[in-house]
């Protein structure tokens, strides 16, 4: 699965949890989803000879297709539930892990919330456990670079071994801004996780006395 492919994938996904009013998606609605900038690493300029090509390509392997219930306007939908039929946490992390590449489990937690809120970092590591245990496996843990705290996560829908194999910085280097942000976007994530924690321990303390 390329790049194009595991856009438009990740997009119908998305789409699909996110505006349901507005699901399966037009050829238009499915490009503008696919280049949009926001929740997207890479940003894409996908035309629609390239969106007809991915959408050719994942219906042949079963991924996606066009809507059954086709109206007037072609629109298109993915078959994730009925290829894999998961659960709605395992599918806002693989679709989070679509659209944005290898990330960590601090970074999953936060970009998927829109689609499905996780407790906490314990519950994000045991979704990603059940995917990497998944028949076939659906996600890999990326070796830990110098330089970052986390370990990051990636899909197996498509070919990884630029992540995979990507070049560890020379031993003392400083982290690349990337790198910087990422461990800065975690520790947000696990801070947040820590007051969301405190607070309904308030909460349960407080109402002890309002009973």
């Amino acid at each position: 699965m390329d790049s194009a492919e595991r856009r438009v994938l990740g997009s119908l996904l998305e789409k699909d949890i996110t505006t349901p009013e507005y699901y399966p998606l037009t050829l238009n609605a499915l490009q503008a989803a696919c280049n949009q900038k926001s929740n997207r690493d890479p940003v894409m300029e996908l035309n629609e000879a390239d969106l007809r090509a991915a959408l050719h390509s994942l219906e042949e392997k079963g991924w996606a297709g066009l809507a059954r219930a086709e109206g007037r306007v072609p629109r298109f939908e993915h078959r994730m539930g009925e290829v894999l039929n998961l659960g709605r946490r395992e599918t806002a992390l693989l679709c989070t892990l679509l659209l944005r590449g290898a990330q960590t489990p601090g970074e999953l937690r936060g970009r998927s919330e829109r689609m499905h809120r996780l407790e906490d970092l314990d519950e994000v590591q045991l979704v990603l456990q059940k995917l990497i245990e998944h028949d076939p496996p659906l996600v890999k843990l990326l070796p830990r670079q110098p330089g970052t705290k986390e370990a990051r996560y990636v899909d197996l829908f498509g070919e990884h071994e630029s992540a995979i194999n990507e070049a560890a910085p020379p031993s003392g280097a400083a982290p690349a801004p990337h790198d910087r942000i990422s461990a800065l976007e975690t520790e947000i994530a696990q801070l947040r996780a820590e007051f969301d924690a405190l607070r309904q321990q308030f909460a349960d303390f407080r109402r002890q006395f309002e009973s």
